[in-house]
């Protein structure tokens, strides 16, 4: 008998129900106990610890379609994880029952029609390997161990945002299991309201397990630029960044990063590790990309620049070695109208006061296409926004915990009063905003529009601990 938790707080036992389960899925039902356990339950934010009662590694949809049934008779408490990386801990939950869609990675790449369809737990990477086999990729994030599933359902910004749009923007098909077991195959013409809610709604309508993702030439090079310079310097290379962006072309992505120097033969051995600042940027234009990024390059007296002509696939990976799975993470994000004097001067004030070395503020600039993007076609808020600020609190140790959870919140609050009131639903912190949050970053409209199917799917909020807008 396993005892699992209810959604009203109880709890109920399962003995010949689970072992039903069991024998008849293609994939596996793991229970607390088992020798795989603690693999299969542990996340990639070690802050996040869950001990759910029970694990199904799910092979197919009608897998996860079993699962549902069964979660929504017995009414259980239950996670859906994809690629298990959000940072609130979404993916696992105590004592309740978790649909588990890692094994769940297939890409079946149609370079014709220029789409992907891609199974609910493949990673970016996954993605990427598949897509640039033909010269073609979709935008998404920037490390590739990311579930495209969960990142895509509620945004995906990355080196090709401004090019083209957010991966919920190219989200042009999805099946879909709801609360009910029905299975839905969605696009824009068998249920443009529900397509609209999954662009940008976050996991809370029920489990996807493929996504289908319109896909663009790119690559299989692209020109990216990577310029360090010293601590001394950031407001100087901030305003510099701030000042170039105001005219890029669609073509070029771009972010400044406060943080440390990365360890590399080209970075000087007595900056690695030290307080700096780095600009990063990608050309999809890989003729003009030198010319495009030179006002960024051309400042005097870099530490490093890295900057050159990289294959795409490696790009997507850059970051993948400062992200490890079972570090500690805390993130959060603010929007800003303007880089003004005082949003650079506040930020550079915030790098100095990190307790851990690893964290960031990121500036990430936006625009482009994902600013053109209708309303009525996602949900996914306001894009008005020319900057985002990723607050990342990153370390080891769980001692320090306390403190880095409370610097990220200090940085977000001193930010505040610049910002446009919306966060990123991928850096949600604890998600601790609750629906004044998720009200505010989807916009009214939009977060009614959830709302109401919300209702039609999930009368009872079966799925209720990604980003929960409740019916």
């Amino acid at each position: 008998m396993t005892t699992l938790t209810t959604l009203d707080g109880g709890t109920v036992g399962l003995g010949p129900e689970l072992d039903a389960l069991a024998r008849d899925l293609t994939g596996t039902l793991v229970r607390a106990g088992d020798a795989e356990y603690d693999d299969a339950r542990a996340l990639w934010n070690a802050v996040t610890e869950r001990r759910p009662a029970a694990i199904v590694r799910c092979a197919t949809t009608e897998d996860v379609r079993r699962c549902v049934l069964l979660a929504a008779e017995h009414r259980l408490l239950v996670a859906v994880r994809a690629g298990g990386h959000n940072v609130a801990g979404t993916a696992g939950v105590d004592g309740g029952l978790v649909i588990d869609l890692g094994r769940m990675r297939d890409v079946v790449v149609d370079p014709v029609a220029r789409t992907a369809r891609v199974a609910g737990g493949a990673r970016l990477g996954d993605l990427d390997a598949a897509t640039q086999q033909h010269g073609l990729a979709t935008p998404a994030g920037v490390f590739s161990d990311t579930g495209i599933g969960g990142l895509g359902l509620t945004g995906g910004i990355g080196w090709l945002r401004r090019r083209y749009g957010l991966t919920c923007d190219n989200i042009v098909g999805a099946t879909l299991v709801t609360a009910d077991g029905t299975v839905h195959e969605v696009d824009e013409h068998s249920d443009p309201a529900l397509l609209r809610g999954l662009r940008g709604g976050g996991g809370n309508l029920g489990v996807v397990t493929e996504l289908v993702l319109r896909l663009h030439p790119v690559g299989p090079e692209v020109y990216v630029g990577f310029v360090i310079h010293r601590a001394d310097r950031a407001l100087e290379v901030l305003r510099t960044f701030r000042d170039w962006t105001a005219d890029l072309p669609d073509e070029v992505s771009a972010m400044a990063v406060l943080g440390a120097a990365p360890e590399d033969d080209a970075v000087p051995a007595e900056l690695a590790g030290q307080p700096c600042v780095i600009v990063l940027a990608c050309s999809t234009d890989l003729d003009r990309g030198p010319e495009l990024l030179a006002p960024v390059r051309d400042l005097p007296d870099p530490a490093a620049d890295l900057s050159g002509v990289m294959p795409y696939v490696e790009l997507q990976q850059i970051f993948d070695a400062d992200y490890p799975t079972g570090m500690r993470y805390y993130w959060r994000s603010l929007h800003l109208p303007q880089l003004s004097e005082e949003a650079l001067r506040r930020a550079v004030d915030q790098m100095h006061r990190r307790p851990s070395a690893l964290s960031t503020i990121d500036l990430w600039h936006l625009g482009g296409a994902m600013s053109r993007t209708a309303a009525p076609e996602t949900v996914y808020g306001d894009r008005s926004a020319p900057f985002l600020v990723g607050i990342e609190a990153n370390w080891t140790d769980a001692a320090d915990d306390d403190a880095n959870v409370r610097w990220a919140r200090a940085c977000a609050a001193d930010l505040d009063d610049l910002s446009t009131g919306r966060e990123y639903l991928n850096f949600p912190g604890f998600q601790e905003g609750g629906q004044g949050t998720l009200r505010a970053a989807h916009g009214e409209e939009a977060y009614e529009h959830l709302r109401a199917l919300k209702r039609r799917l999930d009368p009872h909020n079966l799925f209720r601990l990604h980003q929960n807008v409740a019916p």
